[in-house]
Formats: C-alpha cells, structure tokens, sequence
C-alpha cells in the first residue's frame, strides 16, 4: 500500500478514534463533572480500541498475527498515554489552558507519533 494512501486511511480512521475520544471526554467533563485530566484519559482508551480494530485492518492491512499486534499497539498507545497525560496536565492544569485546544494540540502531536510507531513497528511484516 502506497504511504499516501496509508496517510489517507490513517487520517480517515483519526477522525473515528477521535469522535470516541472526544466524546467520552466532553461527555464526562460537562455531563458528569470530571476533571478533563482523567476524563481525556478515559477519552483516549476509548479512541485507542477504535483506532487498533481500523488501523489493523484498513490502513496497514497488516498480517501480524493479534498475538503480536496487540501488544504492540498498546505498548505504542501506552507511551502516548503518557504524553498525553503530561502535555494536558501540562497544558491545563499547570498553564490554566482551556481543555479543548489544549487536547487538539496533544492529539497533533500524538498522531505524529503513532503513525510513525505503527507503520514502522506495530503492524510492519514480521521478518
């Protein structure tokens, strides 16, 4: 598959990972009164298990087996985890920023990071 086409397909499945993602975290910052630190936590796992059923299959047609996929990503989805937890506590709770364009800049950088993660490591042809 050709790397625009990868782009393509990646971008396409974001915007799925990322209705689930803000969904969950406006939902639970303004319907349920949480903090929006863990509530973008809560968000981006939700995003994550959107974003590993359409990637796998639509964007790097991959043939690692689940077994080793899974295990990958969420080793891959872990580490942006974290990023996304130090850039929004970062972000919000240390700069005052409002929530959400503090999340749509974090969200820039970690789509970055695992597409270049997945494309090279997650999903690649095991050799």
């Amino acid at each position: 598959m050709s790397l625009s086409r990868q782009l393509s397909a990646f971008a396409i499945v974001g915007l799925f990972a990322t209705v689930a993602h803000y969904g969950a975290l406006i939902g639970l910052v303004e319907g349920w009164s949480w903090s929006p630190v863990p509530a973008t936590l809560v968000g981006y796992l939700c995003g994550g298990v959107t974003s590993y059923i359409l990637n796998r299959r639509h964007t790097f047609e991959s043939e690692r087996s689940h077994g080793q996929a899974v295990w990958r990503f969420a080793l891959v989805a872990g580490v942006g985890f974290l990023l996304t937890w130090i850039l929004m506590t970062l972000f919000v709770s240390k700069l005052g920023l409002p929530y959400l364009p503090a999340q749509v800049f974090t969200t820039g950088l970690i789509l970055v990071w695992s597409f270049l993660a997945n494309k090279l490591w997650t999903f690649s042809i095991p050799s």
